[in-house]
């Protein structure tokens, strides 16, 4: 089945989120696995989807034979993929093809699986983004296509939080899914290289939300458009050491870094843009802070569930887990609705 391309899609009323960070290592996938399990146990519909070529998300939640039949089968009319979904967009035969997700064990948590040929729709968003600025139609269905996707399965579903898990770069594809949040947490790692990070992050944010906001003043009476408003909710440190109860002192040198670098390189150059993008000044920009767990990050991985639910995990890392993530998870509620 696929959606009629006569009809204007209606947004969803899922709040969607992405945890980005371009620099690569500092855990979005294991991050987002973990806060969507929090907030699918408050009772909350969860969709996941996978939108890095990659394929993390997807390896990390389900079993290899299942993904290979998955890839083996996507480019067929029976696939269940995203490149399933996005392939006649891609390929200009037709309109969106409708997918059913993978529905997670323990209920209410639904997942889009990956595909490593979700990297041919990326090679065709550098085309639709100069499309749309010459106000061709085909362009702002090609950018808008994932953004659509999402909206047949969150109103199917009913689905209340949406969260994107993309690649660890600034490409075109990642420019889609910002530019279709509604909010983003920027992790980040006690070291040099994500407080350099920083500041390229929060400068190509809000060079694409200006050029969206360009686009969209071009764009044809009527057609379907992504907000391109995406808040920043708060950052997350993780993967730092503790001894003695706090983080080492290297590590909360540069957690302090960090924190004044969120404040003058995202916030700051946000807000030049647009007030409401981020929040004023550094008070309660920290979501929560992650440390580091070791093997049982790999573990967590291996066996596809979050870090609380490893056979490894003792009573005390378990209850010091749920705790970190379950914040994580009340602050984001609260903060989105």
């Amino acid at each position: 089945m696929t959606v009629n391309e006569n009809m204007t899609p209606q947004r969803s009323n899922a709040q969607r989120l992405a945890i980005f960070n371009h620099k690569g290592g500092v855990g979005k996938t294991t991050l987002t696995v973990n806060i969507a399990d929090e907030i699918a146990a408050l009772g909350k519909n969860v969709l996941l989807v996978d939108s890095d070529p990659q394929c993390n998300l997807t390896s990390y939640l389900i079993d290899e034979e299942v993904i290979d039949d998955l890839l083996d089968h996507s480019d067929e009319d029976v696939g269940k993929t995203v490149w399933s979904a996005l392939k006649p967009i891609v390929e200009g035969s037709g309109d969106i093809r409708e997918i059913k997700p993978y529905e997670l064990p323990n209920g209410n948590r639904y997942l889009i699986p990956g595909d490593i040929r979700l990297s041919e729709f990326e090679a065709e968003l550098g085309d639709f983004w100069g499309q749309c600025l010459q106000r061709k139609v085909r362009g702002f269905r090609g950018t808008t296509a994932l953004s659509i996707l999402v909206n047949q399965i969150s109103a199917r579903l009913d689905i209340d939080y949406v969260f994107y898990d993309s690649g660890p770069n600034i490409g075109p594809l990642n420019r889609a899914i910002l530019l279709d949040c509604d909010y983003f947490i920027v992790p980040v790692a006690p070291d040099l290289f994500s407080v350099r990070a920083l500041k390229t992050l929060g400068r190509t944010l809000a060079r694409w939300i200006e050029e969206w906001r360009t686009i969209v003043d071009l764009a044809p009476e009527g057609i379907y458009l992504l907000p391109g408003t995406p808040q920043f909710l708060g950052y997350i440190p993780q993967r730092f050491r503790v001894y003695g109860g706090q983080p080492t002192l290297t590590h909360s040198k540069y957690l302090s870094i960090i924190e004044r670098r969120i404040g003058s390189e995202v916030i700051a150059v946000l807000r030049t843009v647009d007030t409401e993008l981020a929040p004023q000044g550094r008070r309660g920009a920290k979501l929560g802070e992650i440390k580091d767990f070791g093997t049982l990050v790999t573990a967590s991985q291996h066996e596809g569930v979050p870090l609380a639910k490893v056979h490894a995990c003792s009573n005390e890392q378990r209850s010091m887990i749920h705790t970190s993530f379950h914040q994580i998870a009340v602050k984001i509620i609260e903060r989105t609705t």
